[in-house]
């Protein structure tokens, strides 16, 4: 899942962060979309909390692709 989206912007460069982060002992993770997901109890379960959030954004993009064929 290293590829460019259609509605991501032109190569450039681009800095790699950390994703997960804590606030007042409560774990959020970010999105390219620009959201804060969370919060989960741990590190551990926000992680599981990205692979989950992936998931759901695949299927749903292709439920839009195939409601759009009819």
């Amino acid at each position: 899942m290293f590829g460019q989206r259609n509605v991501d912007p032109s190569p450039g460069t681009h800095y790699r962060s950390e994703r997960v982060s804590a606030v007042n002992g409560q774990y959020f993770f970010s999105t390219r979309e620009g959201t804060l997901e969370g919060p989960y109890f741990t590190r551990i379960d926000a992680i599981h909390g990205i692979d989950a959030y992936i998931h759901r954004m695949q299927v749903s993009g292709a439920l839009y692709a195939r409601s759009n064929r009819f």
